[in-house]
Order: C-alpha cells, then structure tokens, then sequence
C-alpha cells in the first residue's frame, strides 16, 4: 500500500489499541473504513471529470473541425453558384456580340474571300462545259 508491511501494521493496530482502548475501536475502524471509501470515491469522481473535459477538449477539436469543413462547403457551394450565375449571365450577354460578329463574317469586305467563290464557280462552269461538249 504506503510501504506499510504486515510489522508495522501490528504495531499500528496496538498503538491504537492502547490509546483509544477497545471498546471504541470497532466504531473508529467503521469511520475510518466509510472516510476512506469516500476517499476513493472522489478520488475516482475526479478522475473521470478529467476524463469527461479531456473529451471535451476532443469534442471541441471535432467541432471545430466539422465548422472548418462546413466553412470550406459553404464556399465551394457559393463559387460553384458564382460560376453558374457567370456562365448563365455569359451567354445572354454575349448574343448580341456573337450574332453581329456573324453577319459581319456573311457579308465578308475582303477581296480575296470574294474571289475564291468566283473560282470556284468558274471552275465548275468549266466543268459543265466539258460535260456538254
């Protein structure tokens, strides 16, 4: 137990014997059992309260690392909108300069895009030709 062997414990019992005499000893014996089981009892109440704020302390850290996630979510959610509202709005808003750009490329001012249909043209006007002939 405290380093106390059999020995001392016998000499402990007799001293007591001779101070507090027999007659109370037996209800000195019950006091001292029942104080140190109470002992014991807050001795172990304590340590699981160091248990439950240990878990604490670990919940706190899951907390806050689900808030962290969360966190992380939340803004992976709203850039994903934002590029959803950017792609949607992109679109609309580009129409008008596709559709211009559009009729410009049909009525093309370059000269050499006007020849090239007109060989072409001509090519298969020879074509025809040696077929009548």
């Amino acid at each position: 137990m405290f380093g106390i062997g059999v020995p001392e414990m016998i000499l402990i019992l007799a001293i007591a014997l001779v101070v507090i005499g027999p007659k109370k000893l037996p209800d000195l014996a019950k006091s001292m059992g029942r104080a140190l089981g109470e002992f014991k009892k807050a001795t172990r109440d304590f340590k699981e309260s160091m248990e439950v704020e240990e878990d604490f302390k670990e919940l706190k850290e899951v907390k806050t690392a689900f808030n962290d996630i969360n966190t992380d979510i939340k803004e992976a959610v709203d850039f994903e909108s934002q590029v959803t509202d950017f792609v949607r709005d992109e679109p609309a808003s580009s129409d008008a300069p596709t559709s211009g750009a559009g009729e410009e490329s049909e009525t093309n001012t370059d000269p050499e895009a006007d020849e090239e249909p007109a060989a072409e043209k001509g090519s298969a006007a020879e074509k025809g030709s040696t077929g009548d002939a």
